[in-house]
């Protein structure tokens, strides 16, 4: 049986019945699993309430959800598909929150784009991020491949002002394709991109990528039609992070380049993993 279309997925997402299973007890917001059905198409998905997220001094409560939708919205306008679907729901069993599908992964899969290394075991084809000591006082490397899906996730995440971009927030499925997940602390209008994709800071951008950002830049620059980005974003988010989106676009067009580390912010997440 071939799988439903992403349209399908989002209508059932969206409007289908949604059982939950379970809670996942280590994520920071109440994170809940089950499945959305619909018309007898059923879908695994993961559903977080906007009623369950931890206050947070720099982004205001109950917008988490939000934003997690709003990424995906920019990662569908890149047409790098690097987010599950995602959708914002308003019955569901507690209220308001996003309803993502589920994405099969196998953890141990994101030690084939990111790991911890001894300082002379690091691939030649990676890129150093940062040296330190482990738990045990010995010198290790963090470091990351050199892998276009990362390239471009990396570009996606100063976009959208990622501040949590950590290792156990790859997914990869059954068909290699690569996702990035929990995006709630996304889309501040102050610069607060924390992350462990450092690999590529200062180089240039592939031109491939600097097509996107521009029609990223006219997509988020359309008032009128109702079909662009920045139509998609007004019902998620502020005018003022909406105009600072727009903005981090044209920096990384004006630079042609991957952004640096601040130094006004930490720019690694804690944990990495």
């Amino acid at each position: 049986m071939s799988e439903p279309d992403a349209d399908v997925v989002t209508s059932v997402l969206r409007t289908g019945t949604l059982e939950l299973d379970a809670r996942m007890l280590d994520a920071s917001n109440v994170t809940l699993v089950g499945k959305a059905s619909l018309d007898g198409v059923t879908i695994p998905c993961v559903y977080k309430p906007s009623a369950g997220e931890r206050p947070l001094w720099d982004f205001s409560t109950g917008t988490l959800s939000r934003r997690e939708v709003a990424t995906y919205e920019v990662s569908v306008a890149s047409g790098w598909d690097l987010v599950p679907i995602t959708v914002l729901r308003d019955d569901g069993p507690a209220g308001e929150g996003m309803c993502q599908q589920w994405i099969e992964s196998d953890s141990t899969d994101v030690e084939l784009l990111v790991d911890v290394f001894g300082p002379d075991e690091v691939p030649t084809d990676w890129h150093r991020v940062v040296s330190g000591s482990g738990s045990d006082g010995r010198p290790i490397v963090l470091a990351h491949s050199d892998d276009a899906r990362l390239r471009n996730l990396a570009v996606l995440d100063a976009v959208v002002n990622n501040a949590d971009r950590k290792g156990g927030h790859l997914l990869l499925d059954d068909t290699d394709h690569l996702y990035g997940i929990d995006h709630g602390v996304c889309f501040n209008e102050e610069a607060k991109l924390r992350t462990f994709l450092w690999g590529w800071a200062g180089t240039p951008l592939l031109d491939e990528q600097l097509a996107v950002l521009r029609a990223l830049r006219a997509q988020l620059s359309d008032a009128d039609d109702s079909s662009a980005l920045r139509a998609k974003l007004v019902p998620l988010l502020t005018s003022g992070e909406i105009a600072q989106t727009l903005r981090r676009v044209d920096v990384l067009i004006a630079a042609g380049s991957y952004p640096a580390p601040s130094d006004e912010w930490p720019a690694l997440p804690w944990p990495i993993f």
